[in-house]
Formats: C-alpha cells, structure tokens, sequence
C-alpha cells in the first residue's frame, strides 16, 4: 500500500501513488530541450496555490524569483499540473529542469538536502470548542472530519487511511485533493471549516496554513507529526529536485539554499506553512 505525500509534495504523483489524469503541459509550444546557460526552466503547477499559479502568486514562484535573480538568469515555466507524471515526464523528459518542492530523497530526482519540514495538521474553528491534538482522540468519533480522498483502490491520502485505524470511517467527509473542471478547488476543504460545514479537517500543513490566513473566523492548526497507531508518516521534508544525473546543478541549488537560509525562512513563514524542525535524517538525506 502506497502513501500520498501531498500536493506538494509532490502530492507527488508516481511516488505518493496519484491518480493518473493524462494531464499535459499547459503551454503546448514547450518543448523538451537540453539546459541553456543563462535560463533558469522551472517545473510548475499553472493552478497549485499555494505552492504555484500562472499568476506569479505561489510560494514556489517566489521562491524561484529569488533563485533567478542570484542566479542572473531568464526565468522561465514549463507548466505542468501536478498529477502522476510530474515528475516522470516534466523533469525527466526534459520539458525543465528544476522542481522547487519534491519529496527529500526522491527515487526519480536527484535532491538537495531539505529545506523545510512540515506535516498535516487538524484545522478546526477556535470558536468551535473544539481542543483535539492527536488522531487518537475520541471525540473524533462523532465529528463531521474533512479529509481529501483519492480514486485509486488501495492508495488514499494519510488522514483518509489512517482514521479506519482509530475507528473512525462513517463520519468522514471527503473532499477533492486538486482543482477540476467541475469547479472543485483544493482550498474548498478549508472554507468547510470555515463555513462549519464539517466540524474540523485533516490537511497537509502547507495548503491549511496558506488558506486559513485570510479567514474572518480564527482557525487552530495542531500538527500530526506521527501516529503510532496506524504507523502512517504524517511529517515530510522537502527539498529541491532536479534529474538525478545532474548533480552539479544540485549541488548548486544546495549553496543557494545555504546562502539564503534567512530569505527562504521569511517566505515561508510569509505563506504560513507550519514548519517542524529538521531532524539529524533530514539535514543528512538527498543526494540520491
């Protein structure tokens, strides 16, 4: 049984076990090409806020602001949504040549150490009463509890996997993980508690913190670092990826994230993505 490691995550498509959507790039005049000295291809999502949109709007596309700059090169997108084959066929196939948010130690990429750690929280109104911290709480047993769902026979999201292991399965309300043309939108799980149409929700940190900073109504967001119960990972690094054989550029983008610790922590901090310390394994992985 698969995990998926959110959207960021890569809510990561082949390696977190997402539902394939044939998805192509956006921008039908890409195509792959070797690196070109003075150009910087970023991998990125069109509508992935909080990480990228074509607007400008995402952390990732601030983030690659601040490395085009040091860099002195010409910023460019490939624009891809981030399903299955993000990855795979975005940075492997050569359509860029950088992925600014991948999963510390991806077995398709070569990383960079991470740069920051964070996990899925419990996000519920602080009017609401409401003071759960842990998965294994009881009271979760009679709670209308947000979480994203995926299609795919035996792979789901953490939150959606791990509540069958708490006892929790009839009370949970799912939500769609990316935005469709039907018009369901990622953030829509966060306006739920909001609009107290389910009493809290199960999301990864990034995508709750981004969302619940422009609430009228005070939100709390308690991390789910771990849960022994059901032995499912609910923190994760992240770092930046490229293909694996380029280890130079890797090694590159590590002394940009050296050099600009204090700039990127401001950027995540701006975007409100809860952060946990990294752990001795986390400032030792990538390279792979």
């Amino acid at each position: 049984m698969r995990y998926l490691i959110p959207k960021c995550l890569f809510t990561l498509a082949t390696a977190a076990g997402l539902v394939a959507s044939g998805a192509k790039p956006a921008l039908a005049q890409i195509r792959p090409s070797l690196p070109t000295t003075g150009s910087l291809r970023v991998c990125a999502d069109p509508d992935n806020l909080p990480f990228s949109n074509d607007k400008g709007e995402g952390f990732e596309n601030q983030l690659a602001q601040i490395l085009a700059k040091a860099w002195d090169s010409k910023l460019e997108y490939a624009w891809w949504p981030v399903r299955r084959g993000f990855f795979a066929r975005a940075l492997n196939g050569r359509y860029c040549d950088v992925a600014l948010t991948a999963p510390s130690g991806l077995d398709q990429a070569a990383t960079t150490k991470p740069y920051f750690r964070s996990a899925y929280v419990i996000l519920y109104r602080k009017d609401s009463g409401l003071n759960i911290t842990s998965l294994s709480d009881t009271a979760l047993k009679h709670l209308k509890i947000g979480v994203n769902l995926l299609l795919a026979d035996a792979e789901n999201t953490p939150p959606a996997m791990a509540m069958s292991s708490h006892g929790v399965v009839g009370n949970l309300i799912g939500f769609q993980t990316f935005y469709s043309e039907g018009g369901n939108r990622p953030e829509d799980i966060v306006n739920a508690v909001i609009n107290r149409t389910v009493d809290l929700a199960i999301i990864w940190g990034p995508l709750a913190g981004y969302f619940a900073r422009s609430s009228s109504s005070p939100l709390v967001m308690n991390v789910v670092a771990e849960d022994s119960v059901s032995g499912i990972p609910f923190a994760y690094d992240i770092a930046i990826g490229v293909r694996r054989r380029e280890t130079a550029l890797r090694d590159s983008l590590q002394t940009f994230l050296n050099t600009h610790r204090q700039t990127i922590d401001s950027l995540l901090k701006a975007y409100n993505f809860p952060l946990l310390p990294m752990t001795p394994d986390s400032s030792a992985a990538g390279s792979r």
